[in-house]
């Protein structure tokens, strides 16, 4: 530990310590988010027929469940600055939880939509998540555990593949009509987030000298003029924004990209269904170790080049997600078109980690606003995407569809797939272009002499105390 009682180490076993407890509690609450956010998605099927969703509303669901989040993410940064990411995290899970639960009581597709809006303002979990971990962790070490932390929250949005079916089974096992077990499972999904609310108020702490309202009733922490106006400068620095539109351009593309895989590897390579999820399910899992990678490598070309460093990392493992998935695109064949993939899959999540091993060096006095400006871009990104990818598909089909529909409902749905998979194909082209220009952009960012030399002195701090 250095003398503010940060860990300049990720010693995962060393639960004594706060921040390593505060490291697990905060990464399986934001698991737990992320999986009950996303948690609807295997039941999409079930919901379309329940609820008799049209394409058009099914899209509107996407598109409002990481929507819904940007407003969010841009709040609760600067509440976190405020009264700290206990009392913030605490709070979101257990309102949070509401409308999971409501889901599970829906009759019409209004309410379905509405829900899913007000489930998307879980997904400002993230921004505490990373709030947190930067108050805990040494500059040495970071960007490694704010990677993690974040990586396997993000699971929770590939473990809903697994895990909701399973607990659908389990309901099931009790006599529950199979066709009302999403209904059961996205309650037991909320009550859960509601529970682990209250493990957070009871077992985290807001920073290693203690939380935010102690530390005032002390006269150790308050809000100086100086801090107001740090504050009103984060939100005037052109780096926060850049850094805004990287997000975009990496968390952004990943959730998008994951909402829309499945049906694009059926039309395209002719999959199975299960054998598709299982694919996309493996491209989420991979934030086990892909995004903790980004952040440690952060990490250490920070070590090496200074907060410079940083950024060249991320300027170069954004450019080469743009390019895989921009071959991606292009694939016809199986083979290459997984290779390109799972290129894609790793190095997108590795710039995710990699934007947030420089986040924390922006403006230390706006930890939590910036987090959520950055955060929020993700979302962002994911809205323009899902719009683009939305408008080119459903133009597409609908021609399919008016050109084929005298030969059969066969040929029809045979016209319809092709059309879906060359638009979302140039849909992905496109996006990956976008990628590739961000980083080029994201190299203007840049730190002054004094920023270097004042991160430099905290390391030299670490490496004796260490």
């Amino acid at each position: 530990m250095n003398t503010l009682g940060k860990s300049t180490s990720l010693k995962l076993l060393n639960i004594r310590s706060l921040p390593i407890r505060t490291f697990w509690i905060t990464s399986i609450a934001f698991f737990l988010c992320f999986f009950a956010w996303f948690g609807i998605v295997p039941f999409m099927p079930d919901v379309v027929k329940d609820l008799g969703l049209t394409p058009d509303q099914k899209w509107n669901s996407i598109i409002v469940a990481v929507s819904g989040t940007v407003f969010a993410r841009l709040l609760i940064g600067k509440l976190c600055d405020k009264f700290g990411p206990r009392l913030c995290y605490t709070w979101l899970l257990i309102l949070g939880a509401l409308p999971v639960i409501i889901l599970g009581f829906v009759q019409t597709p209004l309410q379905f939509i509405i829900c899913r809006l007000f489930i998307g303002f879980i997904g400002a979990s993230f921004v505490i998540t990373q709030f947190h971990t930067s108050i805990m962790f040494a500059p040495n070490i970071v960007g490694t555990a704010n990677a993690t932390s974040a990586g396997w929250g993000n699971l929770g949005g590939g473990a809903n593949r697994l895990g909701m079916p399973l607990i659908a089974a389990a309901v099931i096992s009790f006599g529950v009509a199979e066709t009302e077990a999403w209904r059961y499972s996205m309650i037991i999904a909320g009550v859960v987030c509601f529970l682990m609310g209250i493990v957070y108020f009871f077992f985290t702490q807001d920073t290693p000298s203690g939380n935010f309202s102690e530390l005032k009733a002390k006269g150790e922490f308050t809000k100086a003029k100086k801090d107001e106006v740090s504050f009103l400068k984060a939100i005037q620095d052109y780096r926060v924004w850049i850094l805004f539109i990287v997000y975009a351009a990496c968390f952004g593309m990943e959730l998008t990209v994951y909402g829309t895989m499945d049906d694009y590897l059926q039309n395209t390579f002719q999959l199975e269904r299960v054998t598709a999820g299982n694919l996309v399910l493996s491209f989420a899992l991979m934030n086990i170790f892909a995004r903790t990678l980004g952040g440690f490598f952060g990490d250490k070309f920070g070590k090496l080049k200074g907060l410079r460093g940083r950024v060249l990392f991320l300027a170069v493992i954004l450019g080469i997600e743009g390019l895989m998935l921009s071959l991606f695109s292009g694939m016809t064949g199986l083979t290459f078109g997984i290779i390109f993939l799972v290129g894609f899959s790793l190095t997108v999540q590795m710039a995710e980690g990699a934007t947030f091993s420089v986040v924390p060096f922006i403006n230390k006095k706006a930890i939590g606003f910036i987090s959520g400006i950055v955060g929020a871009g993700g979302n962002v990104g994911a809205f323009v995407a899902a719009l683009v990818l939305k408008s080119k598909s459903a133009i597409a089909e609908k021609t399919a569809i008016a050109e084929y529909q005298s030969l059969g409902q066969e040929a029809v749905e045979a016209a319809q797939a092709l059309a879906s998979s060359q638009a979302v194909a140039s849909g992905y082209f496109i996006i990956g272009v976008f990628v590739v220009i961000t980083a080029v952009v994201s190299l203007t960012i840049k730190f002054s002499t004094e920023d270097e030399k004042a991160v430099q002195r905290e390391m030299s701090n670490v490496s004796v105390l260490s």
